[in-house]
């Protein structure tokens, strides 16, 4: 593995040089000659589907402002990799592209300063581990683990690491979300009684017959941790364009719109409360439907009411998607196109003063400046675990079908040996990591 000082020593050496006031944000080229430690962010992406793609075109859109390149890219499926990088060198010529199966090979032969990992949320633990342990700093796609074992090991790896890490969860670098919350944690609606959340449900449905995987697929590395079955496109990914993987609808690999968009709205609704909901939840009681659809499993509707320390109640139910903030005075309701209240004037109101919440308007530029400087960037780890483990909660309880309580301290579902079964899942052997439950 490759030596870890390269980059720790390019991060700390210019957050010195930042923090005593003697350097821009991106030091000119001419103070050190072309390869100056300083001088260039070189990133890594590992996943370049239908999200990673997206998240590749934001790093390329930022990267003037930044001072950053993509260098290397990895799929386990060689056309989309090949694709990703015929789109990065579109836009940056000046620039070489390692291209990777493999993002332990990458790992061991590349000099990377941060990484984006956007694989499917069953494969987001071991590359995170990995870059983690390597001192790569990272922005993780949402959401944050598909179990809350590996949340909890992802967690430890980033800060004994001191890595910066970034969640993909962007919603919180989006001008609405951010004011809706600071006007509830600065109390414009009074004290805060309750927080609804509404979801998008999962439609359609998949026969998932066996075929032979394709050749430029490296179909086993695709399955990693997860038990092996049988090759069909619409388990895995579409082979013609980016469309909606069917691995999404795919409970072995995703837990459904609970941890898909619940990642956002509920990361909104405990942004919105604040320091209340470090104490909880409490309880977590959730009731989902799960009709028949062939290879597609993940739930289609949910119910769910978690409790936290202090009496507040977050609801969630499917249809569209919101977080609604339900005070004593009065109401806000939150969602991407546009946000109301029972007071319509406190909407105008600048977010500046009272409770500070971190600002951000470009989440993949402030992941990349942060980068620079080692500061927490605006939806640093633990807020993307405590998030998730809100999320996947909701899940366990739908699966036992019934109330579920919760130790926030610890970490544990109390009396329930079946429920606590689920904070994590048996690895496909060879797979393991040590830091793993």
């Amino acid at each position: 593995m490759k030596d870890n000082a390269y980059t720790c020593n390019r991060r700390s050496f210019l957050g010195t040089m930042l923090a005593a006031g003697a350097a821009p944000l991106v030091l000119p080229g001419r103070m050190f000659g072309s390869e100056a430690p300083s001088n260039l962010l070189r990133i890594g992406i590992v996943g370049v589907g239908r999200q990673g793609r997206e998240l590749l075109g934001n790093a390329l859109g930022v990267q003037r402002h930044t001072n950053s390149r993509v260098v290397s890219v990895c799929d386990v499926d060689m056309n989309r990799a090949r694709s990703a990088e015929n789109m990065i060198r579109g836009r940056q010529s000046d620039a070489e592209v390692s291209v990777y199966q493999d993002y332990r090979e990458m790992l061991d032969k590349e000099e990377l300063d941060g990484v984006i990992i956007a694989t499917p949320d069953f494969q987001h633990a071991l590359p995170a581990l990995a870059f983690a342990r390597a001192g790569v700093g990272m922005f993780l796609e949402k959401p944050f683990t598909y179990s809350i074992g590996e949340g909890q090991a992802v967690v430890r790896a980033a800060r004994e690491n001191e890595i910066v890490f970034q969640t993909g969860t962007q919603q919180r670098s989006q001008t609405r979300f951010h004011r809706a919350c600071w006007l509830v944690r600065n109390g414009r609606i009074g004290k805060l009684k309750k927080v609804n959340i509404r979801l998008p449900r999962d439609r359609g449905q998949a026969n998932a017959d066996p075929t032979d995987p394709p050749g430029h697929l490296d179909y086993d590395a695709w399955l990693g941790p997860a038990p092996f079955v049988p090759y069909s496109e619409e388990r895995v990914h579409p082979q013609g364009g980016f469309g909606r993987p069917g691995w999404i609808q795919i409970e072995q690999y995703g837990l459904g719109m609970i941890t898909n968009w619940g990642a956002h709205m509920l990361d909104i609704a405990r942004w919105g409360i604040g320091p209340d909901v470090e104490a909880g939840p409490i309880e977590i009681s959730a009731e989902g439907q799960f009709p028949d659809r062939g290879a597609f499993d993940v739930h289609t509707g949910l119910n769910g009411e978690a409790k936290l320390s202090n009496g507040l109640l977050i609801e969630t139910t499917m249809g569209s998607h919101r977080c609604r903030f339900e005070g004593e005075d009065g109401w806000i309701s939150v969602r991407r196109d546009g946000f109301n209240a029972s007071d319509e004037e406190i909407l105008r109101e600048r977010p500046d003063g009272g409770i500070e919440l971190a600002t951000s308007r470009n989440h993949m530029r402030n992941f990349l400046e942060c980068l620079r400087t080692g500061k927490d960037p605006v939806a640093p780890v633990e807020e993307g675990h405590l998030s998730n483990n809100l999320c996947v909660l909701h899940w366990i309880a739908m699966k036992v079908e019934r109330k579920i309580v919760w130790d926030p301290k610890h970490e544990n579902i109390l009396n329930d040996p079946e429920a606590t079964q689920l904070l994590h899942y048996a690895y496909r052997d060879g797979w393991g990591d040590p830091a793993l439950p």
